[in-house]
């Protein structure tokens, strides 16, 4: 399992992790991914785009996770 740091920010976007991870190509395919549910927070789907991801959460795409940590 990967680790995503937050660097002294509160929260990170999912859309936006997914890009930092490199697990989508665009902003766009993050989104598309995220509506059409193929992207778990803490194993349930999330569907909100947008969505605070902040440290101790778990996130799970494709087949590959990450820990969020502060």
């Amino acid at each position: 399992m990967e680790i995503f740091y937050l660097d002294g920010h509160p929260y990170v976007e999912l859309c936006d992790l997914l890009k930092l991870q490199g697990w989508s190509e665009s902003g766009a395919a993050a989104k598309a991914a995220i509506a059409e549910g193929l992207v778990e927070v803490d194993s349930q789907v999330e569907t909100r785009k947008r969505c605070k991801i902040v440290a101790g959460k778990v996130i799970t795409f494709n087949g590959d996770s990450v820990r969020v940590k502060e």
